[in-house]
């Protein structure tokens, strides 16, 4: 009878912390993305205003240089100001494509 009583005591326990021990894996996680798509920011944000400002330009320029090929200049302003402008969670799983273990199986 003690050892029942014990062993219910363990599966009760466990039964309890459990959930407990899921939720602190997803604010874990969610702590993590959060970090990882902030430091992403940090260079990406700098990045894509220079790329935009010298996409703005070079299409400038190559209607100058082509004789007013208005095409190209579109084509290449299109190329360089086209979104993402920020890193998001959904950016960043596009990004590292369809992976198994990071599925979400809840």
């Amino acid at each position: 009878m003690k050892y029942s009583a014990t062993a219910a005591g363990v599966v009760l326990t466990i039964t309890l912390i459990t959930p407990a021990l899921l939720r602190a894996e997803d604010a874990i996680e969610k702590a993590g993305v959060a970090v990882g798509v902030t430091a992403g920011n940090m260079w990406f944000l700098p990045v894509k205003a220079i790329v935009v400002a010298i996409g703005a330009l070079s299409g400038a320029l190559s209607y100058v240089v082509t004789g007013g090929n208005a095409e190209l200049t579109q084509q290449i302003w299109r190329d360089t100001t086209q979104g993402p402008y920020v890193i998001t969670p959904e950016v960043a799983r596009m990004g590292i494509g369809q992976r198994p273990e990071l599925a979400d199986n809840k």
